[in-house]
């Protein structure tokens, strides 16, 4: 039955990634603690563990006596005698007994057998919890094996690890059984079990993914400063080259954009801008508003605002679509941007418009009013001004503000 035993517990113990000395130091605790509970608290007795040969030995010392008084302590020379024993042995001597494990009896076995194993999951526990708060801000490659309503499991060495909805790029499909790579962003301790966040949507997952295609950037010749990302939609990432040879955005593009392409393809098409970095903020900022052209830039260093004046058709290429350009230029220099509207004047339009073509939106009665007060073209009214055109009687200002206002927008419109 010994061996039976012995066995049942190395099963427990074997393919798990516990140090060996660790388990054995458990073991020998947890059968001291059975020991205890059979012969006392103040029992003297030695257990001895051997994983190598799956043993365990446990020896209980006692004195012997004539009339036991203390049973922890003592033993009677009348059972020594009849337990048998090699050495003459007398009363005053300590007696040595190797315990065999099926003496305890079931339960007490049962008992150990689960401490045993409430002490390895503890352990692996930990183990884990280690493991991967080593890891954290490295990238991870594992399956997905549930896809739940708000959070995706993937498998990595056997272990769970969670993509939370807040950490998963928008738009993008999981399916149960895809490859997926993700940077561990957390390791959090809680009752049943460390919990490993893994991210798709921070920016240091793309920032690992450009120290994995560019070589310069693990090798330290190029280094990332800013990240600005708004995933799914669009990033921005300022590099800075530690060797004048080197261009810095050149290296990250990638000959015919293949670098930056594998990242963009891992990101769900995700578009990203590369700028060289500065510490001037108003090269930084045009270069991060970059191509659009920007006229004057005033800048406020304490309050961390600016002011960057554009030609009107600039204003969309600053701005973005859903104003998503101008966020990450805000992000990426860390000022606030007000962007102003330079109107080009009316009278460098190279194509005029005849006001007898605006019929339809000036109506018949208006347009031949203006001809018959010397304009003749939309820039011609447009170019005296809104005051003059209140000078024509039977226009009051309310309907001199729509007939401007009407004009203007053909121009903007264009």
């Amino acid at each position: 039955m010994n061996n039976a035993i012995v066995e049942a517990f190395s099963q427990m113990v074997r393919g798990k990634n516990v140090d060996r000395d660790v388990l054995e130091n458990i073991i020998e605790e947890i059968f001291g603690v059975m020991v205890k509970k059979k012969y006392g608290l103040e029992a003297n007795f030695d257990v001895i563990a051997n994983m190598d040969k799956g043993d365990i030995e446990i020896f209980l010392e006692r004195a012997i006596v004539e009339k036991v008084e203390d049973p922890e302590h003592e033993i009677s020379i009348d059972e020594v005698n009849e337990k048998g024993n090699d050495e003459e042995l007398e009363v005053g001597d300590d007696y040595v007994e190797k315990l065999e494990l099926s003496s305890f009896g079931r339960r007490l076995i049962n008992l150990a057998r689960q401490s045993l194993n409430q002490r390895i999951r503890e352990i692996e526990k930990e183990l884990i919890f280690n493991e991967y708060s080593e890891m954290i801000g490295e990238i991870i490659v594992g399956d997905i094996y549930q896809v739940r309503r708000n959070d995706i499991l993937v498998n990595h060495n056997k272990n769970e690890l969670l993509l939370p909805r807040i950490e998963q790029i928008p738009r993008e499909r999981y399916r149960k059984g895809d490859t997926l790579r993700a940077v561990v962003k957390e390791v959090k301790k809680t009752s049943n079990g460390p919990v490993i966040v893994i991210s798709r949507a921070d920016n240091l997952f793309l920032k690992k993914l450009f120290e994995i295609e560019i070589p310069e950037i693990y090798d330290g010749i190029i280094e990332i400063k800013r990240i600005a990302r708004e995933p799914s939609e669009r990033a921005k990432v300022a590099v800075e080259s530690q060797d004048p040879r080197i261009d810095a955005v050149g290296a990250c593009v990638g000959m015919k954009g293949v670098r930056i392409h594998a990242i963009v393809r891992e990101l769900n098409n995700e578009n990203i801008d590369v700028v060289n970095y500065s510490d001037d903020p108003i090269t930084l900022i045009q270069r991060t508003l970059a191509p659009a052209k920007i006229k004057q830039i005033e800048i406020d260093e304490a309050g961390k605002r600016c002011s960057v004046l554009a030609d009107n058709d600039q204003v969309s290429l600053i701005v973005g679509r859903n104003g998503v350009n101008i966020r990450l230029a805000m992000k990426l220099t860390g000022y606030e941007i007000d962007v102003i509207r330079e109107e080009k004047p009316y009278e460098e339009y190279e194509d005029d418009i005849e006001l007898v073509e605006l019929r339809e939106e000036l109506g018949t009665e208006i347009v031949d009013l203006l001809i018959q007060n010397r304009y003749d073209t939309a820039v011609e009214v447009l170019t005296a001004g809104l005051d003059k055109l209140k000078e024509i009687e039977s226009l009051d200002d309310d309907k001199a503000n729509e007939i401007f206002d009407i004009i203007k927008n053909q121009f903007e419109e264009e």
